[in-house]
């Protein structure tokens, strides 16, 4: 039996999912053993959950590297992405980070160069790419089921926002939250957002304004084949945590998060759906995907698979973001720069 050893930098919410997943793909007795080390500033809370996964504490970043691990996964801020891949691509193992690159797309730019002169593998997060119903409308699309897309309709809503001292460094709605969006629709079509106009507005806590942020936001996109979409995005949706992806073709029409779970209900007299309770987060609704991500890392490092999402691809979702928070500031169109 193969045997991977996992390095976690970074302990927060996210990093503790990701710790939690870890151990979680020991359950596949088919698969490759793994093996959890991890490492946090918070040194105390970095201990308490290597304790409660079974994993190994290591004090910095260059003990976890020495420790002789086999690939290194970052769950830190943004900020600290940069000089994280760097490390790792320097350590000669490959990389797993959450998106972004870096904090906006001048600053990726340099970490791709490095990462291509180093001849380095880094996997970027975004975990839609392994949900079910976006791999099945994926698969209706490219087995021509739908016909030729006339309407696309992206929403992401979450039930409530994250601190406002995150928001006054998180680039805006468009660049933390909507970037999954603009991700998976380059993904699931295979074509380029060339256009954005993008309009905001602040109707909650009026410190995300005072941040430069809005909470709730609309983006119309233009494809290369001049195909038109919505991406809408809110922070304050009390019904649930709702990402929904239309897709309206000439033959056909799927929509992915239609299930009991949805944060929506019927206004028609005796619709019983949905009937489940809504997803609170995002963590809840993409639980499956976050643990296929890692697991397809796990792959990644056997030589097993193709690197399922680069950071060419996460550049140029963010260099559609970039558009659209250029777009909600100017409050005119703006062409995607490639």
């Amino acid at each position: 039996m193969k045997e991977v050893t996992l390095g976690l930098v970074g302990v927060g919410r996210i990093g503790v999912m990701h710790a939690r997943n870890i151990v979680a793909l020991n359950a596949d007795p088919e698969r490759a053993a793994v093996k959890l080390k991890l490492t946090d500033v918070a040194e105390d809370h970095a201990r308490s959950v290597a304790a409660d996964f079974g994993g190994e504490f290591l004090p910095s970043v260059e003990a976890l590297i020495a420790s002789g691990i086999d690939g290194l996964v970052i769950a830190t801020g943004t900020a600290t992405h940069p000089d994280l891949i760097r490390a790792g691509v320097d350590a000669g193992i490959p990389v797993f980070c959450e998106k972004p690159v870096a904090v906006n797309v001048a600053a990726s730019l340099p970490i791709l160069d490095y990462i291509a002169e180093k001849g380095g593998t880094v996997q970027i997060g975004h975990q839609r790419r392994f949900d079910d119903g976006y791999l099945e409308a994926k698969r209706a699309y490219d087995a021509g089921e739908l016909g030729w897309i006339h309407s696309v309709r992206a929403v992401t809503c979450d039930m409530t926002p994250p601190p406002v001292s995150f928001l006054a460094t998180s680039g805006g709605l468009f660049r933390d939250c909507s970037v999954h969006d603009f991700d998976i629709l380059r993904w699931l079509t295979g074509r380029e957002i060339v256009e954005v106009y993008a309009k905001g507005s602040n109707n909650g806590d009026p410190a995300i304004g005072e941040v430069g942020d809005v909470d709730t936001a609309l983006a119309v996109v233009t494809f290369d084949d001049g195909t038109v979409g919505t991406v809408s995005a809110s922070r304050y949706n009390g019904a649930g945590h709702d990402v929904r992806l239309e897709l309206q073709g000439s033959e056909g029409s799927v929509l992915v998060g239609m299930d009991h779970q949805m944060a929506l209900r019927s206004a028609e007299r005796g619709i019983a759906f949905p009937a489940g309770v809504a997803h609170r987060t995002f963590a809840e609704r993409f639980n499956q995907a976050y643990r296929s991500e890692l697991s397809a890392f796990v792959e990644v490092i056997l030589g097993e698979r193709k690197n399922p999402c680069t950071p060419e691809d996460a550049v140029a979702a963010s260099r559609v973001a970039d558009a659209a928070q250029e777009s909600l500031e100017t409050g005119v169109p703006v062409k995607v720069t490639v």
